[in-house]
């Protein structure tokens, strides 16, 4: 085993891995963190000041030591053994370690390799991704789970038909693919969808062994195959939104597709598809009730991914992040660009129409993820960066923001951000909130961010202080994930010097799109 993790490392770092001798703090036979506020991930409220107990990466004691504004005695403490790490956060903030249920390792035409991408993960208090298709992660997810690489946990749902030799068109080969999938150490699948008797046999099989299942729900395929398909069928979550405003229509069968439509086109697509919650039943009405009620009965997950589409509300608040100029590498400055090639590139001719539509659209596709939620539906928090001006790690926060503009209690954000997505992986006994006998993963940050979400962010928030200075607060302090110490700003400074070396080799300077001075 350590012969192939060395040729693991060394395959990495030969295809654009950086591997460095910064590897965290830890782990330790005993970890003390002392004098934090509790924010648990299953709605509780806050409480502190709290020393939380960890011995060999599972939490062992969770001690209140006093009250607010009271100096605390030593002898209420627990105590730290001779070979004991402890980690002074008296006043600070404590959280489980963050689940982004949507996260793309980087990408090759994006340019954005393994590296650049965990860090900003974890410099945003990320602990856990599911990565619903991409890059080969059977290497990460090993050297992550020895703490080998800086990464989050990983679960990998390979894509349907990844790897076949020819494509997937009978339900015994879908049949046999997943059942080959299992057996390279897969945790689940992500679909776009398919003909209906293949989508049938995939996910049957696939719930016959265990695993977990995405949607994406294609408009290729949708209209013969939607959410409420996938649900019945076995499917355990979908991502963004399509699929389920088809499931809701109550007057037609196909979205209103203009006559000159063209799949192709990602202007036509993505500009259309702000069209579509208008076109479905409306909120509580008969029909909107009975699709939620059913999804609800299926304990289906939904994992709205918000902050994907937000460039399509507002471009130029997506484009203008503050992030970009520090944290965003050139090559994905320039796959963000209007393209006709690259995906989620499609501001082809984008403007004040297609705005206008999107934020109409959002309005009714939040309503109904709160209402889900009320309802005692599973909401989870993703990302799917690397993609329209969002940025790994960044957008997620913009995730949580998203979810708290939809209707969520700050608390329930927090518990889509972990505990949720801890039930929606089957990891629920072992992550996703603060309790004795789970693993170590928490979010450690100097400022509160149930008052203010925006701390969170690698940049911080701005505040005026009372000598009317501005400063910037917050930004993660501390990552632990499986009890090893990650230093957050270290982690997004060794970014800064990623994004400052490839700025220097391109001789690039950030320019917005079409301006040529």
């Amino acid at each position: 085993m350590k012969k192939l993790l060395i040729i693991l490392l060394f395959m990495l770092v030969h295809n654009g891995f950086s591997q460095e001798n910064y590897l965290g703090d830890g782990p330790f036979d005993q970890l003390i963190i002392r004098g934090v506020t509790l924010i648990n991930g299953d709605g509780s409220p806050p409480r502190g000041p709290v020393d939380i107990v960890v011995e060999n990466n599972i939490i062992v004691a969770i001690q209140v030591v006093g009250y607010p504004g009271v100096e605390i005695e030593e002898k209420n403490r627990p105590k730290l053994k001779s070979d004991g790490k402890e980690l002074d956060a008296t006043g600070m903030y404590l959280l489980p370690g963050f689940i982004d249920m949507h996260g793309h390792i980087g990408g090759k035409s994006q340019g954005a390799n393994p590296s650049y991408v965990f860090k900003l993960w974890m410099a945003h208090g990320i602990t856990t991704v599911r990565q619903p298709s991409g890059i080969n992660a059977k290497e990460l997810k090993l050297l992550s789970s020895k703490n080998k690489i800086i990464a989050p946990r990983i679960f990998d749902y390979v894509g349907f038909g990844s790897g076949s030799e020819k494509s997937i068109s009978t339900p015994e080969m879908a049949r046999e693919w997943v059942r080959d999938n299992a057996k390279n150490g897969a945790d689940g699948i992500k679909f776009f969808g398919s003909e209906p008797e293949i989508m049938t046999a995939a996910l049957d099989e696939n719930k016959k062994l265990g695993l977990g299942s995405a949607c994406h729900h294609a408009q290729l395929s949708v209209a013969r195959w939607n959410v409420l398909h996938s649900a019945r069928a076995g499917l355990t979550s979908m991502e963004h939104w399509y699929g389920l405003p088809e499931a809701l229509f109550d007057d037609k069968t196909v979205q209103n597709y203009p006559l000159d439509y063209n799949y192709q086109n990602e202007q036509h697509r993505f500009e259309e598809a702000g069209k579509l919650w208008e076109q479905a039943a409306k909120p509580y009405s008969s029909h909107w009730n009975n699709v939620m009620n059913e999804l609800l009965e299926l304990d289906f997950t939904l994992d709205p991914t918000f902050n994907i589409y937000e460039a399509s509300r507002d471009l130029q608040r997506a484009r203008r992040a503050e992030w970009h100029e520090t944290y965003t590498l050139p090559s994905l400055w320039k796959f963000y660009e209007p393209s006709k090639i690259s995906h989620g590139s499609y501001w082809h001719y984008w403007g004040t129409e297609q705005e206008v539509a999107w934020k109409n659209n959002f309005q009714l596709w939040m309503t109904f993820i709160n209402e889900y939620k009320n309802r005692g539906g599973r909401v989870t928090a993703g990302s799917d960066s690397g993609f329209i001006y969002q940025l790994y790690g960044f957008a997620y926060i913009r995730e949580l923001e998203l979810l708290r503009e939809a209707g969520f209690h700050p608390l329930e954000v927090i518990r889509s951000a972990t505990l949720n997505g801890a039930e929606a992986l089957g990891w629920d006994d072992k992550i996703g909130s603060i309790q004795i006998g789970k693993l170590a993963d928490f979010v450690i940050v100097e400022e509160n961010p149930l008052q203010n979400l925006k701390v969170l962010y690698g940049t911080g928030a701005i505040k005026l202080t009372e000598s009317n200075e501005v400063v910037r607060v917050g930004g993660v302090k501390y990552t632990v994930k499986d009890g090893v110490i990650y230093d957050a700003k270290k982690l997004l400074l060794d970014v800064k010097q990623m994004v400052d070396a490839q700025k220097e080799e391109k001789n690039w300077i950030l320019k917005q799109p079409g301006i040529k001075d």
